[in-house]
C-alpha cells in the first residue's frame, strides 16, 4: 500500500469522525498558541527595544560614570555614586590620544524645563542637552531643518539651540521657527535648528527636547544638580570604522584609566558601553522569560499529547472491525501502523498551523494599541512545526501500535 493511499485512508478516517478529531485539535491549538503567542509578544517587545537601544551608531560606543543599564542592586548603586564624574577633559584626552577614532563629543543633560515663544510654552517637561557638535552623528539624530551648533558656538558659549521637532510643532504650528528668539526658563536662545521627527515606541522623548553649546549649558546650569552632587559628561565616541572598532574600545579604555590616574589593580571606575552591550543586557533579562514560557508552552503540548494519545485509543476500539476486515482482505501491520500514525500526525500538525496563526495574532496584539512593529518569529514558527509533529509521533505511537498487533479473528468478532 502506497503512502499516498495511506494518507487518504487516514484523512477520510479524520473526516469521518469530526468531534473527536475537533477535540484532539483543542488541545494541540491550545499548546501551540501558547508558545507561539508568548514568544511573539517578546519578540515584537524585544525587536522595539533594540531598535530604542540603537540611538548610538554602529560604530559609536558611550563612556560615561554611569552603568549603562544602571545598577543591579542597591550595593552597585552606592559604589557608582562614588565613582568621580567623567569630564570634558577626558572626552578631550580621548580625541587626542585616541588614533582610532574621528568624532568624540561631550553631553551634559537635564530635565523637566519649560520652552516659551512669546505666549505659547510647553509643559514642563523640556530635556535640555548641553552638547558638541559630534551630538547629531553619534546619537544618529540629525538635523532636519536649519543648522547643527557648531564648534564657534561652543567656544563662545553663544545662545542658540537646535529644537525636537514637538517643541516645534507646539511653539511654531504656523511659522519657521528658524532665528526665532526663545525662552528656556526666562533665558533667550535663538533657535538656529530643528531636529528630524524621531518617534519612540517606548514614550521616549527624542522629540521633546532641546541641544545647545555645552558651555553655554555650564553657564546657566552650572556643573552641579540642585542638590549639590556633581553632574557628569556623556562621552560619545565614533570609531573610524567597524574593523577598529574594538582597538578604538580598548584605546579608550587605556586613555580613561591613565587620566584618573587608576592603578594596574584597580577597576575601572567608569563605563564604556555600546549598541551591542545593551542590548546583550536586555537579552539576559528576558532570557528567564523566554525559558519560563517555553517550559509551560512543552507542558502544554505534552498535556496536548496525552489527549492525541487518549482520543486515538478511543478510535483504535472504535474501528476494531473496521481494522479486521482490513487485516483480512491483505492490509499488513505496517499499513494500520502508517495510517494510525499518520492520522495522529497530520491532527497534529492541523492543530498547530491554526496554533500558530492564532499565537502569532495574540503576540501581536500589543502592536494594534501601540507603535511597537509587528513581528512573526519564524524561527518559532518552525520550532513549532517540529515540536507539533514530534508530539503526533510520540503520543500517537502507542495507539498505532495497538491497531497494528491486532489479531483479524479477534478483531471481526468484535461487538
Amino acid at each position: 500500500m502506497s503512502f499516498l493511499e495511506i494518507f487518504k485512508m487516514a484523512m477520510t478516517a479524520i473526516k469521518s469522525h469530526k468531534l473527536r478529531s475537533f477535540l484532539t485539535l483543542v488541545g494541540i491549538i491550545a499548546g501551540v498558541a501558547s508558545i507561539i503567542a508568548v514568544m511573539t509578544g517578546i519578540s515584537v517587545i524585544q525587536n522595539t527595544i533594540e531598535g530604542e537601544l540603537s540611538v548610538l551608531g554602529s560604530t559609536t560606543f558611550q563612556v560615561q560614570k554611569w552603568a549603562a543599564a544602571g545598577p543591579t542592586s542597591e550595593e552597585e548603586r552606592r559604589k557608582i555614586r562614588k565613582r568621580r564624574p567623567t569630564t570634558v577633559e577626558h572626552a578631550n584626552a580621548i580625541r587626542d590620544k585616541v588614533k582610532t577614532v574621528d568624532l568624540v563629543g561631550s553631553e551634559l543633560w537635564d530635565f523637566g524645563h519649560v520652552v516659551k515663544y512669546r505666549d505659547i510654552s510647553t509643559n514642563a517637561n523640556i530635556t535640555i542637552c548641553g552638547g558638541t557638535p559630534e551630538y547629531p552623528p553619534n546619537n544618529t539624530h540629525y538635523i532636519g531643518h536649519g543648522r547643527n551648533i557648531s564648534y564657534e558656538d561652543v567656544n563662545v558659549g553663544r545662545n542658540v539651540a537646535v529644537i525636537g521637532q514637538a517643541i516645534a510643532q507646539k511653539l511654531f504650528p504656523w511659522i519657521d521657527p528658524l532665528q526665532k528668539t526663545i525662552k528656556v526658563d526666562g533665558r533667550k536662545f535663538i533657535v538656529v535648528g530643528v531636529f528630524e521627527e524621531k518617534k519612540s515606541a517606548l514614550g521616549g522623548n527624542y522629540d521633546n527636547y532641546l541641544l545647545t553649546p555645552i558651555t553655554k549649558f555650564q553657564q546657566v546650569y552650572g556643573m552641579k544638580y540642585a542638590g549639590g552632587r556633581d553632574r557628569s559628561v556623556n562621552i560619545t565616541v565614533r570609531a573610524i570604522s567597524t574593523e577598529v572598532v574594538k582597538d578604538a574600545l580598548a584605546e579608550t579604555r587605556a586613555v580613561m584609566r591613565r587620566e584618573r590616574g587608576l592603578k594596574p589593580h584597580e577597576e575601572d571606575d567608569f563605563t564604556i558601553f555600546t549598541n551591542d552591550s545593551q542590548i546583550k543586557t536586555f537579552n539576559q533579562t528576558t532570557a528567564g522569560v523566554k525559558a519560563g514560557a517555553f517550559v509551560i508552552g512543552i507542558i502544554a503540548l505534552i498535556v496536548a499529547g496525552i489527549g492525541i494519545m487518549n482520543i486515538m485509543l478511543v478510535s483504535v476500539t472504535e474501528r476494531t472491525r473496521e481494522i479486521g476486515i482490513r487485516k483480512s482482505i491483505g492490509a499488513k501491520r505496517k499499513n494500520i501502523l502508517g495510517q494510525f500514525l499518520l492520522e495522529a500526525i497530520i491532527l497534529s500538525n492541523i492543530g498547530g498551523a491554526i496554533g500558530v496563526l492564532i499565537g502569532f495574532g495574540l503576540g501581536n496584539l500589543l502592536s494594534v494599541f501601540t507603535d511597537f512593529a509587528v513581528s512573526i518569529p519564524i524561527d518559532w514558527a518552525v520550532i513549532g512545526l517540529l515540536f507539533r509533529t514530534a508530539v503526533g509521533l510520540i503520543f500517537g505511537y502507542w495507539p498505532a501500535y495497538k491497531a497494528s498487533m491486532l489479531k483479524p479473528i479477534e478483531c471481526l468478532r468484535y461487538e
